[in-house]
């Protein structure tokens, strides 16, 4: 007997999410009755799309009224049955150090995987987490020091004449940086290749002694 999928309302289901290119808050998908809740509850507006209507709080709305807005509309449509999936970012219950709190856990993680790792490869594995190019940790850390150093330098300015210029200093420290992520990068491609069994070296050929002295 062939299994057939089951039938599922898509259209019941609702991402309530930010638009990283608008810095809109959108939501998308629902029914009319989903719409109701999100213009009564959030303050939502329909506006036309590509592939039909979907709601957007008022564009200039600062942070704080987004996420209350988001957080009351995705819990109303949660309380009258509908699927919800709400950015974490919008999210007024999530305590506002989860975030840190997860990156800790992260960190603390990579750490076990490291002392516990059994082979050069998964080795590997947490090394490419810590330097990849896009999303290492090391890289990404290196681009909020680049901004710091160029926000902090606009507010400072230059150091007193004959002191050291520490601000200055976060832009050799972000070079620095960059070195540290190839040097671990350089290792992770070493860990990273199978293992060579050295080669077993025979003993050398025994001389055969001269007839003379078999004699003796």
């Amino acid at each position: 007997m062939k299994q057939t999928e089951p039938d599922f309302w898509v259209l019941e289901y609702v991402t309530v999410t930010k638009d990283p290119r608008t810095d809109l808050v959108v939501a998308i998908g629902g029914t009319e009755k989903a719409a109701d809740i999100l213009q009564r509850t959030g303050g939502f507006l329909s506006a036309p799309g590509p592939r039909g209507d979907y709601h957007r709080l008022p564009p200039g709305l600062p942070v704080e009224q987004q996420r209350w807005k988001a957080t009351a509309a995705s819990h109303a449509l949660l309380a009258a049955g509908h699927s919800v999936h709400l950015d974490p970012t919008l999210n007024m219950l999530v305590a506002p150090d989860g975030e840190r709190e997860a990156a800790l856990r992260y960190l603390a993680g990579l750490a076990k995987r490291a002392a516990a790792a059994t082979t050069s490869s998964e080795v590997a594995e947490v090394l490419t987490e810590i330097a990849a190019p896009v999303h290492g940790l090391l890289p990404l850390a290196r681009e909020v020091v680049i901004r710091a150093w160029i926000a902090a330098s606009d507010f400072q300015g230059a150091a007193p004449a004959g002191e050291p210029d520490p601000i200055a200093r976060l832009g050799s420290t972000a070079t620095s940086m960059s070195e540290a992520a190839r040097a671990i990068l350089h290792a992770r491609n070493h860990a990273a290749r199978p293992a060579q069994r050295p080669a077993t070296t025979s003993p050398p050929p025994s001389r055969a002694q001269p007839a003379g002295s078999r004699r003796r």
